[in-house]
């Protein structure tokens, strides 16, 4: 078969096949008496090994070499082609994601496109501190897309960074709440607790309801967080959260003084002060929780604390004792 024919069946082009022959990768059997090339059976199976072995990514040099060696083994060379596929692919997706961030910002001009992307490059250093300069970066007038800083949020191990990250999340306006929400729902505890800690910073109903629903979560770091938040918006399904932290002593003083701002409505205060009472209670609590617990109370508002304080007074536990009448003795 002449090589126009070959080149029409095979759907490789005549140039293509002459730089085959070039290489040996291909070299037709025989020639015509004119002098023209002339492929076997043989060789156009060959022409399909090839185009195969290259719709792999392989480059021409490595299907010389596959296709000389009997012993080859492929599986080497398939696995670094699939490791430089998912790098290639990785690098796409990464565009992908800039020009999505780019265009979410609805740039008005190319100033603010390099904003965008220069913000993108910082976020995306291997150093804390050029991650935050990225972020603290002033620029008034090129807004920030909250979905770019909510994804940055929720991969963000550096606790600094990330404290960056949750207040320009808080000055971006838009939906941030929306747009860092999603973490709520990862199957990762650390993910789940930086979505709630840039939550607890955002304004709104939208924001409580989130934190609210967020109590419920079976990592003790994420409902502590979302407790201290949700309790200062008034959240009472918060103090079971919140008087456990006082009883393990997990930031049990900001707990207490949270306790202590929800105690100011009346219909929490029994519910505080029940909970409360009956930690101080339990036989097998601690001198060190009863301590806590007894300088919880004090955060109570004050006709209410003096009524809990004064029987604390006689307690068999001596420093639980003195502590009570400390707070009790101490100026309104």
């Amino acid at each position: 078969m002449l090589i126009g024919e070959v080149a029409r069946r095979s759907g490789v082009s005549t140039r293509m096949l002459r730089h085959y022959d070039s290489l040996g990768l291909v070299r037709p059997t025989g020639r015509t008496v004119c002098g023209y090339r002339e492929y076997s059976t043989e060789d156009i199976r060959r022409i399909f090994h090839v185009e195969s072995l290259r719709s792999l990514g392989l480059s021409l040099r490595q299907i010389g070499r596959a296709l000389a060696d009997p012993a080859f083994t492929p599986a080497a060379l398939v696995g670094d082609l699939i490791r430089r596929t998912e790098d290639r692919l990785r690098q796409e997706q990464e565009l992908l994601d800039r020009l999505r961030a780019v265009d979410a910002s609805a740039p008005a001009g190319w100033q603010e496109v390099l904003r965008i992307v220069a913000l993108l490059r910082g976020l995306g250093s291997p150093s804390a501190a050029q991650r935050q300069q990225a972020v603290l970066a002033p620029d008034e007038e090129t807004p920030v897309p909250a979905e770019l800083l909510a994804e940055a949020i929720l991969a963000e191990s550096d606790p600094n960074v990330a404290g960056a990250l949750r207040w320009a999340l808080a000055r971006a306006g838009g939906d941030g709440v929306a747009s860092v929400s999603s973490g709520v729902r990862s199957p990762n505890p650390a993910v789940r607790e930086r979505a709630v800690r840039a939550i607890a910073e955002l304004p709104g109903t939208e924001a409580t309801e989130v934190l609210a629903c967020a109590l419920e979560d079976p990592e003790p770091a994420v409902r502590r967080h979302a407790a201290l938040a949700a309790g200062t918006r008034g959240v009472t399904a918060a103090v079971p959260v919140l008087v456990g932290m006082v009883v393990d002593g997990t930031s049990d003083v900001e707990a207490a003084e949270v306790l202590g701002t929800l105690a100011l409505a009346p219909e929490c205060a029994e519910q505080i002060t029940e909970a409360l009472s009956a930690e101080l209670a339990t036989p097998a609590a601690s001198s060190a929780v009863r301590i806590r617990l007894t300088q919880a109370l004090a955060e109570l508002p004050e006709a209410l604390a003096r009524d809990l304080l004064r029987p604390l007074t006689q307690d068999a536990e001596r420093p639980v004792a003195l502590l009570a009448s400390a707070l009790l003795e101490r100026p309104g």
